[in-house]
């Protein structure tokens, strides 16, 4: 039994009764950064091996912990934080599970995209999720088939990159299109800021970001 947990993207205390359950009760935890998860158990004195479980060592790993789940033990995958799978790794992992047979079961839980789509006060009636933009190939392509895109789009970004992104999108979707940028979504310094495209460029260009990203976009009228 596979069970993929999410976990507080920046409030510890929005993890699920449920999901502190499954934690204590299964034989291993796969954790991106056991770092980052060693900080969650201990806060709820949770005491279970701890194992890494990321992009870099995915590949090699899967046949093997799949194999210990066809006999009989049971895991729960981590990330950093959120849901697991939705941009950090799962999808592999569930994958064999599913082709050997082997019981996965998805908790409910925290993932970033949802309050900030919520609170963006953009349509929610129709949306799409992209993740993160391609970095260099493909961007350019990518941008011109978003920018046609007629539902509300849904983007995360890096601190670094969220101006470069924000001047992307009013070169390509149009300065005046609105839009919502939120981070640091539970934490104490959350911050959502609405407006036009170019409007939320010239605030963050005007100062320091930091934080988890999430952007908005209105889609084409």
């Amino acid at each position: 039994m596979l069970y993929i947990v999410p976990t507080p993207i920046g409030n510890l205390g929005d993890i699920t009764f449920r999901a502190i359950e499954v934690l204590k009760s299964v034989d291993l935890i796969l954790a991106e950064d056991t770092r980052t998860s060693a900080v969650l158990l201990q806060h709820y004195q949770i005491h279970k091996p701890l194992t890494p479980y990321h992009q870099h060592n995915e590949h090699k790993i899967i046949h093997h912990l799949a194999e210990q789940l066809q006999g009989g033990k049971t895991m729960a995958l981590l990330t950093d934080a959120g849901t697991p799978g939705i941009s950090d790794p799962a999808f592999l992992l569930v994958r064999e599970c599913v082709k050997n047979d082997i019981k996965v079961e998805c908790l409910p839980g925290a993932t970033a995209f949802v309050p900030a789509l919520v609170n963006s006060g953009l349509p929610l009636n129709s949306f799409c999720f992209e993740g993160f933009l391609p970095l260099k190939k493909g961007r350019q392509t990518f941008l011109k088939k978003m920018a046609q895109e007629e539902r509300t789009m849904v983007f995360y970004e890096s601190p670094m990159r969220l101006v470069k992104t924000l001047n992307d999108f009013v070169e390509y979707f149009g300065a005046e299109r609105p839009c919502c940028v939120s981070r640091e979504l539970t934490k104490k310094f959350e911050e959502n800021k609405r407006g036009t495209l170019q409007q939320v460029h010239d605030h963050f260009n005007a100062k320091p970001v930091k934080g988890e990203i999430v952007i908005v976009v209105r889609g084409i009228a």
